[in-house]
């Protein structure tokens, strides 16, 4: 087999499954990778080394690595992560993150599970929550298919524009291949209100893209009144102090739990919720864990609800989506039960102070207007730059500060969560000032 010696298929398996999706050779796969990134030759391992000097070696290699301070969110949030969890999630209970399909053995994964959903239910203000999902992305796009289903296949789901990119783009892949109309607006209520859709449901975000905490008052009537549902997406933290999708009246929520303590490392791993009203509980895509009582008596957890093609017939599945990392699941349950609702206020008010501080800060520099100027944020917003962003960036990156992402329409974001000091903040303006931009 060459260089693919580890493949279980033949080399006639392989030539028919080419053929299958017009692609001529293995390494067609990779043609949108450009040449300059693919490594040609051999690896410039080590030879065989001891433990400790395999240690050594990985901490000479992870030195490396420049450490940034983070004024950046887009979906991804530097939070504290309180340092007992770790030690939790590795105890033996809960080492084994797989499906419990022995509820016998598998009481302290499912009591976990069962603790996840009560929490995010207490987020949300909805009834019941499912058993977590892979990310928050996927799970909108789960929420977008579970809306068909819900309204007896209507097909039209509206999406607002402000959504973060990468929910837009995972929504558009799930629409393109279940074959959902999917509309994209910034104008939301217009948009339902002409009545002209087939609407199934409306999604969008408690606080947009560009860190505006969104106003949804009424929208939730307008969308039951044309016969759809109302998706929430939610950044799980920030749920703490704004209203919850319940008070707006949504119908779903979905969001990534990342921001409940997971650390940032390049993209993963993550953790998705849904949660819905119970009148659509069987709709809901992966697992439910219920509580129950056992032969003695004693406070039990099962699997209550498996609403997937695994366990039931396909044709009647909601979804084929079935575990996520649940160690993630796990790692966020430790997390709120650590902080507590006053924990959360807590953290919340620290993000606020630093963030409008900083928002302030940088329109004093005279390098920044306000395009969001009365509108609301918590720990993230956005400003357009009266400079050339890329020096900016560079300047930033230069003095040791990851800051500044780029949006589409032209501005620049920037976020503070609890973990970013005064003297950090004012570090960053400075840089700033004296950059020549």
């Amino acid at each position: 087999m060459g260089t693919f010696a580890y493949f279980p298929h033949t080399e006639e398996d392989i030539k028919v499954m080419l053929e299958r999706i017009g692609v001529g050779s293995m390494d067609e796969l990779y043609a949108d990778v450009p040449a300059e990134f693919i490594r040609r030759g051999e690896y410039d391992l080590p030879s065989a080394m001891s433990e400790e000097q395999v240690r050594a070696w990985f901490e000479s290699m992870a030195s490396k690595n420049t450490r940034l301070k983070v004024f950046a969110g887009a979906g991804a949030y530097d939070h504290y992560t309180p340092s007992v969890i770790p030690y939790i999630t590795s105890r033996s209970e809960f080492l084994t993150a797989y499906t419990p399909y022995q509820c016998e053995i598998s009481q302290g994964t499912l009591r976990y599970i069962f603790e996840w959903q009560t929490m995010i239910c207490r987020l949300t203000g909805l009834d019941v929550a499912n058993a977590s999902m892979y990310d928050g992305p996927t799970a909108a796009a789960e929420a977008m298919r579970m809306c068909v289903a819900c309204t007896r296949r209507r097909n039209t789901v509206v999406a607002y524009s402000g959504l973060l990119p990468n929910v837009l783009a995972t929504l558009r892949t799930y629409a393109r291949y279940s074959g959902i109309n999917l509309v994209e607006t910034w104008e939301i209520a217009e948009a339902v209100a002409e009545g002209t859709l087939d609407l199934a449901g409306v999604i969008v975000p408690s606080i947009d893209k560009f860190g505006c905490i969104m106003n949804h008052k009424g929208l939730a009537d307008l969308v039951h009144e044309m016969g759809g549902l109302l998706v929430e997406y939610c950044d799980p933290s920030a749920l703490a102090v704004v209203k919850s999708p319940a008070e707006w009246g949504a119908d779903i929520a979905v969001g990534d739990g990342q921001s409940l303590g997971i650390p940032l490392c390049y993209g993963g791993p993550y953790v998705g919720f849904m949660a819905c009203r119970n009148e659509w509980m069987r709709k809901l895509p992966g697992r439910i864990v219920g509580q129950t009582a056992d032969a003695a008596g004693r406070r039990a957890f099962v699997l209550t609800l498996q609403a997937r093609e695994q366990h039931i017939r396909r044709e009647k599945a909601t979804s084929n989506i079935c575990s996520n990392e649940s160690l993630m699941a796990l790692w966020c349950t430790i997390y709120l039960s650590l902080m507590g609702p006053e924990g959360m206020r807590k953290l919340n008010a620290l993000c606020y102070e630093g963030a409008h501080h900083l928002h302030d800060a940088l329109l004093a520099t005279g390098k920044f207007e306000d395009p969001f100027e009365g509108k609301p944020f918590l720990k993230e917003f956005a400003l357009k730059p009266l400079c050339d962003v890329e020096r900016l960036q560079k300047a930033l990156l230069d003095a040791g500060y990851f800051a500044a992402l780029a949006t589409e329409e032209g501005y620049v974001t920037f976020c503070v969560t609890e973990r970013r000091t005064p003297e950090e903040i004012d570090g960053l303006v400075k840089v700033i000032k004296e950059a020549a931009l």
